[in-house]
């Protein structure tokens, strides 16, 4: 009988599939979610600004076309932020799945793609406004969490997806779990981050005390029950709702504590200002409306709160502008900047600020806590700047604005114009007088005439509330008969010396709006 010898047993390849599809992309989305968490946790301890994630995203804003810009205000409102936030998420992850997927059976693919998002990352921090060597500490630390974790995880799944005998066995459980281990440490890591960079309360709780005991030197008179109609909005809007337009993808955090701010350039006497500094300085209570370039004719970008700071002209004189300084070119600790003609801070009661407190509280973080500028009667895009951090007198041939420089206006006085609040657009009101009501403006002159007309027929003047102060807007109210059916009422303001608002619209966008309001409501 013959014998039939078995060959030696030999160990079986690898599955010519590699590692799971699913995992795969899993191993992808984890690692750059820890490079993402690690490195906004790293910059919440070294450098906020350094957060890779959110320094790309400030890149984004700072490149993108006008048109594009506008387009995100006027869409998105106030939401545009984390719209573009959950847009750069989408994007970032579709990447590192299709890393992951694309490492099924070599880890070198998504090696490089991981690597690569670390390294523009990187890049995008060195090259940010304001780059300092501890803004390096973030992306690096990205790069490294991203490569380690890729690397680790894809071990472990090969090592699973291996045949029995094909060498060490991980159990697809372990590698599950480990997996599942690092996406909860990144998700950790990025709230982390998020907390110790909004971790400000107790110093704007400490500020509001100290304001409260103060002994101001000019306080806001009360706004008198005539200065608003029951149809108007509030006169003075509350913290909460007051408008917000600014480019930081996370609110800059600094406590009072450590503030300072040098004013310096074409000075005689360079002043380093801390916070208690200011306090210690005569400090005023103003009752301001603030307005943004980017309102459209009738829009929301309108605010008005009592304000408490410094006068900024009196800091300026104990500097010494030197002649030839036209231009204040302020910085806020994003590295945001504003540039403000000289001459029209210098102005005797203009009343241009150092603001610290907003309606009886510190400045809330989203409106520039510890230290804000506030310049009645300018544009804020050029006047307005939050998280205050340098002051530099210059001139605008030598130094340019971060909206100068995307061909924003040089001088941006506010324009004379109305807002029609009642009837809403495409409200339905019964039939019987309608009152038409809403807000006029033209910071620093004061509005003296507010008249309203009704489907092209004749101007009627509008009855107006009592004015607070020419830097404040001007509630006003108009009573109309009106027919059953659909109706068309527009307005306009008149100013202080005469000027009224014209009609031709002009967009926002070099130096603000121009036009008559117009809404179209139903007479039930």
């Amino acid at each position: 009988m013959s014998t039939t010898e078995t060959p030696p047993q030999q160990a079986a390849p690898r599955a010519e599939g590699g590692v799971p599809r699913v995992t795969a992309a899993l191993i992808g989305l984890v690692s750059v979610g820890a490079a993402l968490g690690l490195g906004h946790l790293a910059a919440a301890l070294v450098s906020p600004p350094s957060s890779p994630f959110l320094a790309v995203g400030d890149t984004v804003i700072r490149f993108s076309p006008q048109w594009l810009t506008e387009f995100a205000k006027t869409t998105f409102g106030t939401a545009d932020k984390p719209i573009l936030l959950a847009g750069m998420g989408v994007v970032i992850l579709g990447i590192a799945a299709l890393a992951g997927l694309l490492s099924r059976r070599d880890p070198l693919v998504g090696t490089v793609v991981v690597a690569a998002m670390g390294l523009v990352g990187l890049a995008v921090v060195v090259l940010s406004p304001g780059f300092g060597p501890a803004d390096l500490v973030a992306p690096l630390v990205a790069i490294l969490a991203g490569l380690l974790a890729f690397r680790l995880l894809h071990r472990r799944a090969r090592a699973a997806a291996a045949p029995a005998g094909g060498g060490p066995q991980v159990s697809r459980r372990a590698v599950l779990v480990g997996t599942s281990a690092v996406g909860v440490g990144a998700l950790a890591a990025a709230g982390g981050g998020q907390l110790l960079g909004a971790n400000i309360g107790d110093s704007r709780a400490s500020v509001t005390a100290q304001l409260a005991r103060l002994r101001l030197t000019e306080t806001a008179p009360p706004v008198p029950a005539a200065a608003a109609f029951p149809e108007s909005i509030p006169f003075i809007t509350p913290n909460a709702d007051f408008y917000r337009v600014d480019t930081a993808l996370q609110i800059p955090s600094q406590a009072a504590a450590d503030w300072t701010c040098r004013v310096r350039g074409m000075v005689d006497n360079e002043l380093t200002l801390t916070f208690d500094d200011l306090l210690s300085r005569p400090l005023v209570e103003r009752t301001i409306t603030m307005t943004c370039v980017s309102n459209e004719v009738g829009g929301p970008y309108i605010s008005t709160a009592d304000f408490i700071g410094v006068e900024l002209r009196d800091v300026l004189m104990e500097a010494g502008v030197r002649p030839g300084a036209d231009q204040i070119l302020s910085t806020s600790l994003d590295s945001w900047t504003a540039g403000t003609p000289t001459d029209v801070v210098m102005e005797p009661g203009r009343g241009a600020l150092l603001a610290v407190g907003m309606n009886g509280e510190a400045l809330p973080p989203e409106h520039g806590f510890p230290v804000r500028m506030i310049v009645p009667g300018l544009y804020g895009f050029l006047s307005a700047t939050k998280w205050l951090a340098d002051i530099e007198l210059t001139t605008f041939a030598a130094a340019q604005g971060y909206w100068l420089q995307r061909g924003w206006g040089q001088f941006a006085p506010i324009k004379t114009q109305s807002r029609i609040d009642s009837p809403r657009g495409f409200q339905q009101v019964p039939a019987g007088p309608v009152t038409v009501s809403g807000i006029a403006w033209s910071q620093p002159i004061g509005v003296s005439r507010v008249e309203v007309r009704v489907d092209d027929g004749p101007w009627q003047d509008a009855e107006l509330a009592a004015e607070v102060n020419p830097r404040t807007w001007r509630m006003w109210r108009a009573s109309v008969e009106l027919d059953r059916g659909t109706h068309r009422v527009q307005s306009r303001a008149t100013d202080a010396n005469g000027v009224t608002q014209p009609e031709e619209r002009v967009a926002p966008i070099p130096d603000g709006a121009t036009g008559w309001p117009v809404v179209v409501f139903t007479v039930t």
